[in-house]
């Protein structure tokens, strides 16, 4: 039997620790894994507002696979590139692999974000099919033209994982929030919710590259010194797969103030440490996020993610809830999916999408 073959084409390296790339080199290693020929294409420039030379690397990327096959794009490289999507789409077996829209990215003003709907919208329209890490996502994807028929999600695994053990007997609670430090991501809002809390007994840490937007990175430190929290606050920047371990073991709960997410990996993993989670109801976190795991807020609302956090750590009754909150995590994590299991489900969403004999 001859094995799928399958070219995946990403913006950059595929080494990124960014949750999109994580799950695209997990999907490339389990279809591998599977028996699939997967051959990964790194495509440098600037996305996702790319530039003239971006677009003819990828034009060129696309134009020099083989007729018929089965192509893979991450969003961030096609989402703003419809041109050589459109110059391939009869040849190739386009797919597109959505982690969430350009547009719904926080901080763009107005033009900026119809300029990335209209692009993607374009882009999709290439398209054979689209894969998208969630029911959430998909149902978004209506929105721009996609019909349900050509589109498959396909949520993230979770790695086996030990659960949470807490602090060391007679220190602080321990919050702990994993993401880049983007405006997306929320640590502006985290830092000003912990200032309303300075009187409380606590720590926190972020972990996450600190480089992807190094002004907002900037600004959001300044708010932690000019509030006095430079030494319980800490920003660890990107950490490796043991030191994060480490966090997650010794955190108390997960806090996320994302403004939007696709799925939310990294909720995923906390849920899977049976750590309680603080987040917000952006994008699919709601769906991630089981009611009674987690405490939700508004995106971007400081005043409500303060009070949610002060009902978690204040006495009597935080660590109480905090428990309750945590058992709940426990029961759901028995029921996430493992990322075997995922990549299975990967590899039936292409071939659903991109049949035998239809180019």
């Amino acid at each position: 039997m001859t094995a799928v073959r399958l070219h995946v084409v990403v913006p950059g390296p595929l080494d990124q620790q960014t949750g999109g790339y994580i799950y695209d080199r997990r999907m490339v290693d389990g279809l591998r894994a599977q028996g699939w020929r997967v051959d990964v294409r790194s495509v440098a420039g600037v996305f996702p507002a790319a530039d003239a030379r971006t677009a003819a690397r990828m034009g060129a990327v696309l134009a020099g696979l083989p007729d018929g096959d089965r192509v893979l794009v991450d969003g961030l490289a096609l989402g703003g590139l419809p041109a050589p999507a459109r110059a391939e789409r009869t040849r190739l077996r386009l797919l597109a692999l959505v982690h969430h829209p350009l547009a719904d990215e926080t901080g763009l003003d107005a033009p900026r974000r119809a300029q990335f709907a209209a692009l993607e919208r374009e882009a999709l329209a290439a398209c054979a099919g689209v894969l998208v890490t969630s029911a959430f996502t998909a149902r978004r994807l209506e929105a721009y033209g996609v019909a349900a028929a050509r589109v498959r999600a396909v949520c993230p695994g979770t790695d086996p994982v030990r659960p949470a053990a807490g602090p060391r007997p007679g220190d602080p609670p321990l919050l702990l929030s994993v993401g880049s430090v983007t405006p997306r991501k929320g640590q502006r809002e985290l830092a000003a919710a912990l200032a309303r809390l300075a009187g409380l007994p606590w720590r926190c840490v972020c972990a996450g590259s600190l480089e992807r937007d190094p002004d907002c990175a900037a600004e959001v430190a300044e708010r932690v010194r000019e509030a006095g929290l430079a030494d319980r606050l800490r920003f660890a920047g990107e950490c490796g797969a043991a030191e994060l371990d480490r966090l997650y073991h010794r955190a108390s709960l997960f806090v996320l103030p994302s403004h939007y997410e696709g799925y939310g990996m990294a909720l995923a993993d906390a849920l899977a440490r049976g750590l309680p989670v603080v987040s917000t109801t952006g994008g699919a976190i709601p769906h991630t996020v089981p009611a009674d795991a987690g405490v939700l807020v508004a995106p971007g609302d400081e005043s409500a993610l303060a009070g949610a956090l002060d009902r978690l750590l204040r006495e009597p009754g935080g660590a109480e809830r905090r428990r309750s909150l945590a058992a709940a995590a426990r029961r759901h994590a028995r029921r996430l999916p493992d990322w075997p299991d995922a990549a299975r489900r990967f590899a039936e969403a292409i071939l659903a999408l991109t049949p035998d004999g239809d180019v």
